[in-house]
């Protein structure tokens, strides 16, 4: 199961990119599993997160992540802007499996 945690300044808009997620994933038959949280809160979901998605407002720390992450198979990405706020859950999920290396299992 893949842990993906989406985080943003008050971790309130991503919990609607989350429902558009949700559909996509239940569409694709994917194993995900969908958090979201605050940036501030984030660091205490460390262990639970496979891949990290960053709101446009807190893209910014992206390198930091990137850095924290280094040596680990874990991932961090930023979410680009149109897609979100489109709130494109399907695009979202694409990015996700495609930095996952698992597109290939689910198309």
């Amino acid at each position: 199961m893949l842990r993906v945690t989406l985080a943003c300044a008050a971790g309130m808009s991503t919990s609607l990119l989350v429902s558009k997620m949700k559909k996509a994933i239940e569409e694709k038959e994917v194993a995900i599993t969908l958090m979201s949280v605050s940036e501030k809160e984030f660091e205490k979901y460390l262990g639970e997160t496979d891949i990290l998605l960053l709101g446009p407002q807190v893209s910014f720390l992206e390198k930091k992540y990137q850095a924290l992450f280094r040596g680990t198979e874990k991932k961090v990405l930023s979410i680009p802007i149109l897609e979100y706020g489109r709130m494109d859950g399907a695009k979202v999920v694409d990015r996700v499996l495609s930095l996952a290396n698992m597109e290939e299992r689910y198309e």
